[in-house]
C-alpha cells in the first residue's frame, strides 16, 4: 500500500494528472471540430505541459537547493528532462507556423518562472509574472485556452476566425474556475501580497463568482454553432460537477481534493464524451 501511494503521489506531484488534463481538453477541440485524431500535437502537448508544469513548480527548489534535492525531486528532474527530450522529437514533427505560435506560450511560462521585472515594479523579491498581484490566475487561463484551443486547430490548418474566439474564451473561464478551489485552498498559505481572488472577495463571493463565470461559459455554449446536443449536455454535466466541487472547496481540504478530483475534471469531460 504505501508503494502504490508513492507511484501515485509521484503521479501527482510530477505534474502527470495536470498534463492528462491538458490534453484531454485539446483533445476535446478536435472531436468538437470533427477533426482526426492529432497524435503529434496532442502528445508535444501533453510533454509540454509536463515539462512547464515542473519548470515552474521547481525552477526555485532546483536553482537554491540543488545538492541537496530530496530523492524524489531528483527523479522529477530526470522525468522532466526525459518528457523534454520527447517534447522536443514531437515538436519537429509540428507545422513552422504552430511552433511560431507555440514559442509565445513557451516565453509566458519561462517568464512566469524566472525572475525578470525590476523590483521596483512588484510587491516581493521574485520578479516574476507569478509574483505580480493579482495576475497569476489569468496567465494560467490564457495560457491553457490558447494550447488547447488554438494550437490543435492551427496545425490542423483550420481557418481561425472570431467563431474561435467563443471556445478560446469558454476553455478561458473554465481553467479560471477549475483554480478557484486551488485558491480557496492556499488562502492559510498564500501570500497577501499575491492578492488572490478570495484574498479580495473573500471565499465566499469567490464562489458565487465562480458560478457566475459558469453560468456565461454555458450561455456562450448556446450561441456557438455547428456543435451538437452532445457536446452541450456534456458541457452542462461538467459545469454542474465543477460548481459542486467549488461550492464544498474550503481552506481545509483533503489532500487530494483540489489536485486529484478537481484537476481530473477534464480528464472526466473526454470520458464522457468517449463514452457517449
Amino acid at each position: 500500500m504505501r508503494f502504490l501511494k508513492r507511484i501515485f503521489n509521484f503521479y501527482i506531484n510530477s505534474s502527470i494528472h495536470v498534463a492528462l488534463a491538458v490534453y484531454a481538453i485539446s483533445w476535446i477541440t478536435l472531436m468538437e471540430y470533427n477533426l482526426p485524431y492529432d497524435e503529434t500535437v496532442l502528445y508535444f502537448i501533453f510533454y509540454a505541459s509536463i515539462t512547464g508544469y515542473n519548470f515552474v513548480k521547481f525552477f526555485g527548489l532546483a536553482k537554491f537547493h540543488h545538492r541537496s534535492l530530496a530523492y524524489w525531486l531528483k527523479f522529477i528532474q530526470v522525468f522532466s528532462f526525459v518528457c523534454f527530450l520527447l517534447m522536443c522529437f514531437y515538436a519537429a514533427r509540428l507545422e513552422l507556423k504552430t511552433l511560431l505560435y507555440i514559442a509565445f506560450f513557451g516565453a509566458v511560462t519561462f517568464l512566469y518562472a524566472v525572475p525578470f521585472l525590476p523590483r521596483k515594479m512588484l510587491f516581493d523579491k521574485n520578479q516574476n509574472l507569478r509574483s505580480i498581484s493579482g495576475i497569476k490566475v489569468y496567465v494560467i487561463a490564457m495560457v491553457w485556452a490558447g494550447v488547447t484551443v488554438l494550437l490543435p486547430l492551427l496545425n490542423a490548418d483550420y481557418p481561425i476566425g472570431l467563431e474561435e474566439l467563443l471556445p478560446f474564451l469558454q476553455r478561458f473561464i473554465l481553467v479560471l474556475v477549475l483554480i478557484l478551489p486551488f485558491e480557496i485552498r492556499d488562502l492559510n498559505y498564500d501570500s497577501l501580497k499575491l492578492s488572490t481572488i478570495p484574498q479580495k472577495i473573500g471565499v465566499k463571493r469567490t464562489k458565487i463568482f465562480g458560478g457566475i463565470l459558469l453560468l456565461v461559459m454555458l450561455g456562450l455554449e448556446l450561441i456557438r454553432h455547428g456543435q451538437g446536443i452532445r457536446f452541450k449536455l456534456s458541457l452542462l454535466v461538467v459545469s454542474l460537477v465543477l460548481g459542486a466541487f467549488l461550492y464544498f472547496a474550503s481552506k481545509n481540504q483533503r489532500p487530494y481534493y483540489c489536485s486529484f478530483w478537481v484537476e481530473g475534471i477534464p480528464i472526466f469531460w473526454l470520458l464522457l464524451l468517449l463514452v457517449t
